[in-house]
């Protein structure tokens, strides 16, 4: 199937940037179907790459600008570099964590497919009917490639909903046996990819909390939209005296009282079942370090403005119970707001709040989340660690 695009749109695609817009193209031979792979070609008939078609705003995803196949071989290629980056990282044969992403979409130029390992676990979230389609060889890739490998499960129903898929989650190669136990920085969790959030854990937050862990020391701590308590257990490794943990998700809770309880045994302290805001409205504690991470705002562009605004009055209630002298470690993962608009909006809280800032680390994602220089779109984890004076 060949993709024509229209006159001077194919400016963006010879920047290597990895998606080609709807309205970029001027016409499709034949009947393309979501998940076929596309040649791309400009308006003057000059060869650009192929990818993965799909319908919606996005209509190509970009994975080659050679003329090169996209079979079982090129998704060995493509994964043999992933993990050779992730070898340089230091994460392949590390001592003390057995959990990174393997795959990291646009970032590994593979757009549309995320692998997360789990010890020798690999967890696949197709972003694509394209990579859905391919998920067999895929899963043949990872297992050629990463030797330890010895289970792929696909958990794409959630990322593909809307699609005409019959998108199941289950196993591709190999035998699950959940729940998997993994080590972070030394640190015991439990990970479920059947019943967790995206493959089972935030991995993106892995070198952010163990910064955290250095400001934990005899601090009370209030770790909000805590999930399966990662920010929690480690700042209680770093001796923190108090911590509050809370989730407005029962399952959430549960997961972060086990996490904590694998780590420090019976006497561990355990989550509240709350909704952050409320819980902020209504306590009179001040704390000495408080964790803000919650889920995207905004998914989508158009809703940035209603998501800039939840973040600034989510940010000045927690500087209100922040006690002078404390640390407040901030995140948006909301692709669609931009670190300078996030930073902005930190600032109009610390206003409206009365408190006194200074910024003590720009927080990012690690370096198995790697960003595309040509696709900026992937630097999508932004976070202040801010001092209250």
């Amino acid at each position: 199937m060949k993709v024509y695009l229209k006159r001077g749109r194919e400016s963006s695609v010879k920047r290597f940037h990895q998606w080609i817009f709807s309205g970029a193209i001027k016409q499709v031979d034949g009947n393309v179907c979501d998940g076929d792979i596309v040649e791309i070609y400009s308006a003057e008939r000059e060869f650009l790459g192929r990818g993965h078609w799909q319908s919606g705003s996005i209509a190509v995803r970009i994975l080659t600008f050679d003329d090169e196949q996209i079979d079982r071989q090129f998704f060995i290629n493509r994964i043999s570099d992933a993990h050779r980056l992730r070898a340089k990282a230091g994460l392949t044969n590390s001592l003390d964590t057995s959990a990174y992403r393997l795959v990291h979409g646009e970032g590994d130029s593979l757009s549309g497919l995320v692998v997360d390992l789990y010890g020798d676990t690999a967890v696949m979230q197709a972003h694509s009917p394209g990579m859905w389609r391919q998920r067999e060889a895929i899963a043949e890739a990872l297992q050629e490639v990463c030797k330890p490998v010895k289970c792929v499960y696909n958990k794409s129903s959630g990322t593909l909903q809307g699609t005409d898929f019959a998108v199941r989650d289950g196993v591709l190669a190999g035998d699950a046996n959940f729940p998997l136990l993994v080590c972070e920085n030394g640190n015991l969790f439990e990970i479920n990819p059947e019943q967790g959030q995206k493959t089972g854990f935030f991995i993106d937050q892995r070198e952010n909390r163990r910064l955290l862990q250095g400001y934990a020391r005899g601090a009370s701590v209030l770790n909000l939209f805590c999930y399966t308590g990662g920010f929690s257990v480690y700042a209680l490794r770093g001796e923190a005296r108090q911590i509050v943990s809370v989730d407005s998700s029962a399952k959430a809770i549960e997961a972060a009282n086990r996490n904590m309880k694998l780590n420090f045994g019976a006497s561990a302290p355990t989550g509240a079942l709350a909704d952050a805001f409320t819980f902020l409205k209504n306590t009179d504690e001040k704390y000495n370090l408080i964790i803000l991470d919650p889920p995207a705002f905004a998914k989508h562009h158009s809703a940035v403005g209603n998501a800039l605004q939840a973040y600034k009055r989510l940010n000045a209630k927690a500087m209100e119970k922040l006690s002078s002298g404390g640390v407040l470690f901030t995140f948006s993962c909301s692709q669609a707001v931009s670190e300078q608009q996030f930073v902005e909006t930190v600032f109009s809280a610390a206003a409206i709040s009365g408190s006194e800032i200074k910024i003590l680390h720009h927080l990012h994602q690690p370096a198995d989340h790697p960003i595309n220089i040509y696709h900026p779109e992937g630097n999508y984890l932004k976070g202040l660690a801010v001092y209250k004076t």
